[in-house]
């Protein structure tokens, strides 16, 4: 029996549930079995300071809500650049845990020093802190961040495809950067679309998630410990509350 992947989108949008298990199940095929699970509340897309703080709760419910209908994942990834509630997932639930953005920047930082592209202005505080406390601030040489969000940059593919490229080169250049992330869930796959056109090595972060979820798993770290917070929840969904 493959291992088995679960995938935890903390925006509310459906499609880019769909997106993330197509591209990770493609990724995955034959090593992992990819399930891709919703946040039952919160923003359509994460763009802003509130939409993550609400992401963050939103991926514990969304972790306990299929915990509770039986979902036993050796791994558990957060798919959205910004990984939303990363740390206090990986508190309680038993098994490794990871994040798009924390894997990209592992993998980006093996070439050198990174720079990020990214869709939404916003964006770019958000993942300064991350960076910071994921002791990636010395290999993070600047982020760009591009007018539309991912959501919107998804609409318009081929448009999209052509203004990263765009993005992701000057990246490159104005920072310096030894490689690039194209960061985002709703941007999956664009990255190998566009790399030969980037002057450096460029790092898809759903891609990024996937190889992580693959050398956890791999390496024996996903022995599963007892989930729970030992927390006695008030007013949360019950699935929550029933974990503690």
């Amino acid at each position: 029996m493959a291992a088995r992947l679960l995938v935890v989108n903390p925006n509310t949008s459906s499609s880019v549930s769909g997106l993330l298990q197509q591209h990770l199940q493609r990724q995955l095929a034959g090593a992992l079995e990819v399930h891709t699970v919703t946040a039952r509340f919160g923003a359509p897309y994460i763009a802003s300071e509130a939409t993550y703080a609400v992401a963050q709760h939103a991926v514990l419910d969304a972790w306990a809500t299929a915990h509770a209908h039986g979902e036993r994942p050796d791994a558990v990834l957060i798919g959205c650049f910004g990984d939303p509630g990363l740390f206090a997932l990986r508190d309680g639930a038993g098994v490794p845990v990871g994040g798009l953005a924390e894997a990209a920047f592992a993998a980006a930082a093996r070439h050198g020093r990174f720079a990020i592209v990214t869709g939404g202005e916003r964006w770019r505080p958000m993942l300064e802190r991350l960076a910071s406390s994921l002791g990636f601030s010395a290999a993070l040489a600047g982020i760009h961040t591009v007018a539309p969000s991912g959501a919107q940059l998804a609409q318009d593919p081929v448009g999209a495809r052509g203004l990263l490229a765009e993005a992701c080169r000057e990246a490159a250049v104005r920072f310096q950067a030894q490689a690039v992330i194209l960061g985002g869930a709703a941007l999956a796959g664009m990255a190998i679309d566009i790399a030969a056109s980037v002057p450096v090595p460029l790092i898809d972060s759903v891609s990024a998630g996937g190889e992580w979820a693959l050398a956890a798993i791999r390496s024996g770290l996903s022995a599963a410990a007892a989930p729970g917070f030992g927390v006695a929840w008030q007013s949360v969904s019950w699935e929550l509350e029933s974990l503690g």
